[in-house]
Parts: structure tokens; C-alpha cells; sequence
């Protein structure tokens, strides 16, 4: 797995640097500090948010319009007001850009305005800009949305597809008939641990332990974590592991668990398109992603517990309040069932 890790963690290199050669010259201070503290995923998100920013202030403020993005400076900063930041806000709503219209929900400013505050905290913490405006822009309102999960005849119908092939194309149903195994065991390991797409995609043949009903992962942040999963699963990661044993994988996937038709490592586009297309013949009326599927099993997972920190750990929350904000409402449901129980007369002795 260290290997398969290690190759994302060298794109993801290339692709700040590439993004980074567009953006500020000063900003490299900046993303040195938060390299200790961040992913390189949320950096190269800081990257691809930051640059949307400065190509607002060089398209639409006409103090830079004159002005090469790569030579703005911290005094620059200094110069932006909290109005400017609204008005920047107000523009991300709806833009044109290369042609093509661009919108962003509350969800999408919120995360740019994110990131602008982080900027603006660094350089402000430092001392190279006396005032922060970024501070004074209240993040936009968010709505609360309800977390989209498979109930338990929605886990039957959706493993049936996998299994069966229920509700697919007669064109699916003959690319269906090769990956049936390998599709059975990665869709119910999945739903039986909760573990996320890329740790799923990152398994190796030595990562798979049969014998104890358990997985070796690398956690976002590069920590290991051992996932167990239930005799269920085991049945389906059995039958898929001789198969894969058979199989003479590509030059640099020799030892990746999960393989494509192609015979390399599966990519996480590819395991989103396969959940896609399962959850289309099975439950056509929700959109249902892998993510989801972590989702459906962290509330099962709580369901049958009722222990948050538990399912903290097993799904790798860091922070408990992160699991407790996703399944709060089964805190609700456990309520609302305990109140219709409850008589105030109990005749039994």
C-alpha cells in the first residue's frame, strides 16, 4: 500500500507545483507552513481556491488589472477591504470563465472564503500585513441537508445488482458477467466497513487478512489502521482473492488487490462509476456515491451500538463532533422510539 501512496502523494507534488507557478510568488511561505499540518489534497484545494481569487482581483478590481498575478505582494493585501471580499463573494455566485458559466452555492463560497481566511491568518500571525479583512466577511449561510443513506431493503436490492445483475442494461449485464466477483467484494467491503473510496482503491494482497477478517489501511494523513469486517464480507473477499490470485496484473500493480479490466490498480473514478451504476438499477431514486455508502455504514454501524466514539474510531474521525454531526438524527430517531415506548403505567411486576 506504501507504494500506491507514495505514487499520489508525488502527483499530488507535481500538480501544487504546476498550480503554484500560476499563483503569487509570495504564496510559497504560505503553503511551506501548512505542509506540516495538511494534506496534499487540501493544499492543492488551497491552490485551485487562491487562484480563483487573484484571477478575480486582476479580471475585475481595476488596480490590478494592469498587474501580473505572479508579482502581487503581501502589501497587496494589506490594501484589500472586507468590502472587496464581498463583492469578491458576490461575484462567485455567477461567473463566466473560458467561455463556460460557473456557480457556486453557499457550500462552494464558504470553502473559498476558507481559504482566503487561512491565507490572511498566516500573513497577519506574521506580521507582514497589518489588517485582515478576510476576518471581518461572515461565512455564507449554510442549509442543513439530510445525509443521504441506503436503508436495509435498499442494501438488499443494491447487493442483488452486484450479485445478480437486477436492473442492469443487457449491454452491463455482459461486462457484468467478468467483474461479478471482484465487483461483490469491493461494493459489500464498502458497506461492511465504512472505509473510504481511496483507502479502498490503495489495497494491496498483503494488505488483505483472511484469517483474522481484516484490512490494513492508510488513513487520510498517512496513518495505519487495521479495519475488520464481518463473515459476510469474508464469503465475497474469499471467492475474489483466488480469482485475483490468477490474474497477471499490469507492470506496477503487481501487488494492488482490487484490479480493472485493464489488469492495473482500479481508480477512484472507476469505483465511483461502478457504485453509480449499481445504485442506478437499485435504487434509481437516490443518488447514491461511495461516500454514501460510508455514510450508510457509519448509521448502521451506530444504529446497532449507539456508541459515537466507536464509530469515530472505526470510520477514522479525528474529532468526535465531526461523527456526532452526521448522525445526530439517529439520536433523534433513538429519542422519538424511547418516547412511544414508554407507559405511564407499567402493570407488570
Amino acid at each position: 500500500m506504501a507504494g500506491y501512496h507514495k505514487e499520489v502523494e508525488n502527483n499530488n507534488t507535481l500538480l501544487l507545483r504546476e498550480r503554484l507557478a500560476h499563483l503569487p510568488k509570495f504564496l510559497a511561505s504560505f503553503f511551506r507552513a501548512i505542509e506540516p499540518t495538511t494534506s496534499s489534497r487540501t493544499r492543492i484545494a488551497y491552490a485551485y481556491d487562491l487562484s480563483i481569487f487573484f484571477d478575480y482581483l486582476k479580471s475585475e478590481n481595476p488596480t490590478y488589472r494592469n498587474r501580473d498575478i505572479r508579482d502581487i505582494n503581501e502589501a497587496d493585501l494589506d490594501k484589500i477591504t472586507a468590502v472587496d471580499i464581498e463583492e469578491y463573494m458576490e461575484y462567485l455566485k455567477l461567473y463566466e470563465k473560458d467561455g463556460r458559466t460557473v456557480q457556486n452555492a453557499a457550500t462552494g463560497r464558504s470553502r473559498k472564503l476558507a481559504a482566503l481566511r487561512t491565507m490572511y491568518n498566516y500573513y497577519y500571525r506574521k506580521e507582514f500585513i497589518k489588517n485582515n479583512p478576510a476576518a471581518l466577511v461572515p461565512m455564507p449561510k449554510l442549509h442543513e441537508k439530510n445525509i443521504i443513506r441506503l436503508d436495509g431493503e435498499e442494501i438488499l436490492k443494491f447487493i442483488d445488482a452486484v450479485e445478480n445483475g437486477t436492473g442492469l442494461t443487457e449491454r452491463q449485464r455482459v461486462y457484468h458477467k467478468k467483474t461479478r466477483v471482484r465487483d461483490l467484494a469491493l461494493i459489500t467491503l464498502l458497506l461492511g466497513t465504512g472505509i473510504r473510496v481511496s483507502e479502498c482503491v490503495g489495497l494491496n494482497l498483503d494488505d488483505v487478512d483472511l484469517a483474522e477478517d481484516a484490512i490494513k489501511i492508510t488513513r487520510k494523513g498517512g496513518d495505519e489502521a487495521r479495519v475488520y469486517f464481518s463473515d459476510e464480507v469474508h464469503l465475497y473477499m474469499a471467492d475474489y482473492f483466488e480469482e485475483r490470485k490468477a490474474v497477471l496484473a499490469a507492470r506496477g500493480s503487481e501487488n494492488a488487490f482490487f484490479l480493472s479490466s485493464q489488469r492495473s490498480r482500479i481508480t477512484v473514478r472507476a469505483v465511483e462509476n461502478l457504485v453509480k451504476k449499481y445504485a442506478k438499477a437499485a435504487t434509481p431514486l437516490k443518488k447514491i456515491t461511495p461516500h454514501k455508502l460510508r455514510s450508510t455504514y457509519g448509521t448502521n454501524l451506530y444504529r446497532q451500538t449507539g456508541d459515537i466514539y466507536l464509530v469515530a474510531d472505526v470510520l477514522g474521525h479525528k474529532d468526535v463532533n465531526t461523527t456526532r454531526k452526521h448522525y445526530a438524527d439517529q439520536d433523534e430517531r433513538r429519542r422519538r422510539e424511547a418516547g412511544r415506548a414508554f407507559r405511564l403505567t407499567d402493570t407488570e411486576e
